[in-house]
């Protein structure tokens, strides 16, 4: 499904990519004129910006029924908007997107927010996810006829919303009903925002797989317990809430549809799961992908990232000098590891934090050298040591030989790679580009081949059942919701039947 290496090095891509991020926000009718929604939203995206690095997107209307201001383009957030851009970006209320393609390749048409234009006035939609019945609902559309410009996921959704709804429209539209039918249609994966001229409606599919959360913007100095209100937030995790002056409300619940106005959010309707099986959020947010300030299922990500090194220690534990781990992903689980088993944690990694993917074809030798240009090892806490390095997780397997190796020459005694998480076996066909069953290292190599292979002296994962117990281990449970995660990538139990 994915198309994850067109345009780029295969050579520089070792491990997973998530799709894209979301974002919205609304003004309240108290919102200080100095302040500027598109701003606001540029903030926003750049928190996101771990989500996608290939496009971004800003849409903002003025309350115009047939006319939103508009910018997007190919690159991160500081290549997109400049002070010019920005100035054009009008407006009381907004949705921007940052984009890491899966179902669709890396071009500028595929850039989001999609905008069309209605016979009830224009639409914005921003997406985070992929539709895992895209080619039946695909001809549905077809079907209507309605035509497709791209193979996105996202057009398909946009254009999807706008198919009157089975039981047709009295004086008006009828978005929620739109939107409804759309989620009966498709019921995973995606969390969306999307924009009328003068409200927005944040959707999170029936299994929640997508994450998606509400903040509010609130005066300067205001106090903790305060109501007041100068704007509404959504985006795909809380990380840069505080960057914007807002703080965390709660998750949009698995169904939800929210329709955000000036006056704030209030609850449409929750759309069921078309069976009886529990929610099914994607267990790798909190291993991989979401910052680790992001709170989930009311927990901050660190804190899971922790308990998951805890787990790892309980479960693994073996005789060594120090802890460390690969910066900056395998961290929080390895001062967890630490405290657990009571080994003390030392930094054995220096990252270049300026090294990123390359597009250029560098020669053989160079390229044989591509773990030492992002890391140099700390010889003085390397020297002599039995060292347990944690990482979370093992995709490919390019990466972490090269680091052993690199601790090797620093002379470490002994390397011991525990990963806080639990092997990769299959595919994810939810958002996530992970690499074919016969890309992925786990399918390959058993822990003992896989450590003679990386030139460790031992290899462990943490467990499913470990990496379970770590995620649920503080979540906050009220109001009898379920909780429920996907694992599929894991163990191959997809939360929905899948279209081949």
């Amino acid at each position: 499904m994915a198309d994850s290496s067109r345009g780029a090095n295969a050579e520089e891509i070792t491990g997973m990519r998530h799709e894209c991020g979301v974002f919205g926000c609304i003004a309240a009718s108290s919102w200080p004129s100095q302040n500027d929604v598109a701003q606001v939203i540029c903030l926003g995206l750049v928190a996101l910006q771990h989500r996608g690095q290939e496009s971004a997107g800003i849409v903002t209307s003025e309350g115009n029924k047939r006319h939103f201001n508009v910018k997007k383009g190919m690159g991160m957030i500081n290549m997109v908007f400049n002070d010019e851009a920005m100035k054009k970006l009008k407006g009381n209320l907004g949705i921007g997107h940052t984009r890491y393609s899966t179902s669709a390749a890396s071009d500028e048409v595929n850039c989001q927010p999609f905008v069309v234009h209605t016979a009830h006035g224009v639409m914005a939609v921003a997406h985070n996810g992929e539709i895992v019945n895209a080619n039946s609902l695909r001809e549905m559309v077809f079907s209507r006829g309605v035509g497709l410009s791209t193979h996105s996921d996202s057009e398909l959704i946009t254009q999807a919303l706008c198919l009157n709804p089975p039981e047709g429209e009295v004086n008006g539209p009828d978005w929620p009903a739109r939107i409804k039918q759309v989620m009966t249609l498709a019921p995973l994966s995606y969390s969306l925002v999307l924009m009328l001229s003068d409200k927005i409606y944040a959707v999170r599919d029936p299994y929640g797989n997508r994450p998606l959360c509400i903040g509010k913007i609130v005066p300067l100095n205001s106090r903790l317990e305060s109501n007041e209100a100068e704007g509404w937030v959504v985006s795909s995790e809380s990380c840069g809430f505080l960057s914007i002056g807002a703080r965390y409300v709660r998750e949009v619940l698995p169904g939800e549809i929210v329709e955000l106005t000036e006056t704030g959010p209030r609850t449409v309707t929750v759309v069921d799961r078309p069976d009886a099986s529990l929610p099914a959020f994607c267990i790798f947010e909190y291993v991989y992908f979401a910052r680790s300030d992001t709170i989930f299922e009311g927990q901050m990500v660190y804190t899971v990232r922790l308990e998951c090194g805890k787990m790892l220690a309980r479960e693994a534990w073996v005789d060594a000098d120090i802890v460390s781990s690969v910066p900056e992903s395998g961290t929080a689980a390895a001062h967890g590891f630490s405290r657990e088993s009571g080994i003390p944690f030392a930094e054995v990694l220096c990252k270049n934090r300026y090294v990123g993917r390359t597009f250029i074809q560098p020669s053989t030798r160079l390229r044989q050298l591509g773990v030492a240009k992002k890391f140099g090892a700390l010889s003085e806490n390397v020297q002599g040591k039995k060292i347990i390095l944690i990482d979370d997780s093992i995709v490919r397997g390019n990466t972490i030989g090269p680091i052993v190796k690199l601790l090797r020459d620093a002379g470490a005694k002994e390397v011991h790679i525990r990963i806080a998480s639990p092997p990769l076996h299959y595919p994810c066909y939810m958002g996530i580009n992970i690499p074919t069953r016969e890309e992925l290292i786990a399918n390959k190599l058993d822990t003992m081949g896989l450590a003679r292979h990386t030139g460790a002296d031992s290899l462990a994962y943490l467990s499913v059942e470990g990496l379970l117990e770590a995620v649920k281990h503080n979540i906050q449970r009220s109001n009898g919701l379920q909780i429920g995660h996907c694992t599929a990538c894991l163990t191959g139990k997809y939360p929905q039947a899948l279209e081949w």
